[in-house]
């Protein structure tokens, strides 16, 4: 049986939608390929930040999921974003939608500003590691 424990020391700020790390004993490493806004057809979907990162998340879920995986499973999340002041603008928005689909034990997290994706259009990919029970 595996488990994650999400520590927050007191010494450094109090996270907000992420943890500052996370602890894991047992368990099956799974590895998640970064996940851009692309419907099943492979086109990118979604207007504005908030909408390819809801679109985004659900295929970072989606592919947990095919691995036996769930949410309460992800130990750490890197997030590729094309413009990082967007993001943070649009913070509150994303948290809900992360709220909403991922619940509330955050994994630690990572936002990267990058010039591109590989899609041109995509302005988020998000990749992940989560250890599921064994």
């Amino acid at each position: 049986m595996s488990e994650l424990r999400r520590v927050n020391p007191e010494s450094l700020a109090a996270p907000r939608g992420f943890s500052h790390a996370v602890t894991a004993a047992g368990g099956t490493l799974v590895f998640l390929a970064g996940q851009t806004a692309l419907d099943a057809s492979g086109r990118v979907v979604g207007d504005g930040i908030v909408a390819q990162v809801e679109q985004a998340l659900t295929n970072l879920l989606a592919a947990l999921a095919g691995a036996g995986g769930a949410p309460e499973h992800l130990a750490k999340v890197t997030i590729y974003a094309v413009d990082p002041e967007d993001y943070r603008a649009h913070a509150h928005e994303i948290g809900a939608v992360w709220q909403r689909l991922a619940g509330r034990d955050y994994p630690a997290m990572t936002l990267i500003g990058i010039v591109r994706l590989w899609d041109t259009e995509a302005l988020v990919e998000l990749e992940g590691i989560a250890v599921l029970p064994t």
